[in-house]
């Protein structure tokens, strides 16, 4: 009987591993796929200015909504794994390591935070420049009224100042341009300042239908994602309850052994323990790293 019960939960193991893997690597592509046409790969910054950015932006948790995550986490914990071991003890080890693991998942939401920050800015920066552009037909111009207009925040403000300064220096735009598109490294920055250059070193007389259909450009990646942050958002909750259910999948071996037999079990055979140990480490293994891929590779190309 106690094999038998071995290779169920060997069973379970494996089938962790292999619905990770397979399912891990059907979705990842998928959202891969779509991000990867949506966003692109912004310039890295500190941390610290990131988390000030997150606390000004007024997203960042309050000590009571940290003091809720601790205690559920800690709970959570515990109480998956004493049905698992019936050991207060490890109950304990596994609620601290769980309690442990929340500043890096604070780290991962900043830099998405951060990350869907930055895009606007671009969005509303390439926009209003765009805009401005068709009045003025001057792109240093275009960016002094954006500039003052009070529409942007830092640190894309004051990146768009030091291009106007950049401009003056040099006497030409293309500093200027190459200094925001390699800080800010989108498709959208850099196919509006390609237009700009045309237009300003081939002398366009007319304009406008370039800039508008540049407009609309913009107007549609917008759109597409926003479509993407909700799909992003809605595959999310399903990754986390499928991940809950996995780790409750061995309460399916209590079920069909008993608890009593079960924990003599526990204490007969270590290698029930490892194996069991082994299906908590690997489904939270890959369930921190679907964290990281949907709030850390936002931009990935």
């Amino acid at each position: 009987m106690e094999y038998i019960i071995f290779l169920l939960i060997a069973f379970i193991a494996i089938f962790v591993i292999a619905y990770r893997n397979s399912s891990g690597e059907t979705v990842y592509k998928y959202i891969s796929v779509n991000a990867g046409n949506i966003y692109n790969r912004y310039a890295p910054y500190s941390y610290k200015e990131v988390k000030k950015k997150v606390k000004e932006l007024g997203q960042d948790f309050t000590t009571k909504q940290y003091i809720i995550q601790i205690s559920v986490f800690a709970t959570a914990a515990a109480i998956i794994t004493y049905l698992y071991f019936y050991s207060i003890i490890v109950s304990i080890i596994y609620a601290l390591i769980a309690v442990s693991i929340i500043p890096y998942l604070k780290y991962l939401r900043c830099k998405r935070i951060y990350s869907e920050f930055i895009f606007e800015q671009i969005q509303v920066y390439t926009t209003n420049v765009i805009m401005e552009f068709a009045t003025t037909q001057s792109f240093v111009k275009a960016l002094e009224g954006v500039y003052e207009s009070g529409v942007l925040e830092d640190p894309v403000r004051s990146d768009v100042k030091l291009m106007i300064d950049l401009a003056y220096d040099n006497g030409t735009i293309d500093e200027s341009i190459k200094y925001f598109n390699d800080k800010y490294d989108f498709y959208i920055v850099k196919n509006t300042h390609q237009l700009f250059l045309q237009i300003t070193n081939e002398g366009s007389k007319n304009s406008s239908d370039a800039l508008e259909n540049m407009s609309q450009d913009i107007d549609m990646l917008v759109e597409a994602v926003y479509r993407d942050r909700i799909d992003r958002a809605s595959f999310h909750k399903k990754f986390i309850r499928f991940g809950i259910i996995l780790y409750l999948m061995v309460m399916l071996v209590q079920f069909l052994l008993g608890t009593i037999s079960y924990i003599e079990l526990l204490n007969s055979n270590i290698a029930v323990k490892l194996l069991l140990h082994l299906i908590i480490i690997i489904n939270s293994y890959f369930l921190l790293n679907g964290e990281k891929f949907y709030n850390e590779n936002v931009g990935a190309e």
